[in-house]
């Protein structure tokens, strides 16, 4: 239960909702997408603190289980009907922020390599 493809499905389709009228659905799929991505946030840290995964999947997951909470927090606190734009824009960041891992994995090959230093003797 650690796949950020979960949250990020369900944020995505919370924009979906919001964007179409169905502003109490969204609300429910937010709320299903903290559930994922604090599952998937979890996962990324503890295998990071074993070692077995990166620093910025870690961070990516925390960074965007932040936003879908703050997110979260203020669509129910605004009343009912009225969608406010940092629900929308939390939505959109966090989904943008999940895909930091995927364009950093595909923009690797491009990184310079460094040299290796040839050792000259006198």
């Amino acid at each position: 239960m650690g796949s950020r493809l979960l949250p990020l499905a369900l944020a995505l389709s919370a924009f979906v909702a919001d964007a179409t009228g169905l502003h109490h659905v969204a609300s429910y799929l937010v709320l299903l997408a903290v559930v994922g991505a604090g599952a998937a946030a979890f996962v990324a840290v503890g295998e990071w603190i074993e070692g077995k995964g990166g620093l910025v999947r870690a961070g990516s997951t925390t960074l965007a289980l932040g936003l879908l909470l703050v997110g979260s927090a203020v669509r129910f606190q605004a009343p009912l009907g009225h969608v406010p734009v940092v629900a929308i824009s939390t939505l959109v960041l966090a989904a943008v922020v999940y895909c930091v891992p995927l364009v950093l994995w595909l923009l690797e090959p491009l990184a310079p390599k460094p040299q290796p230093r040839l050792r000259t003797h006198p």
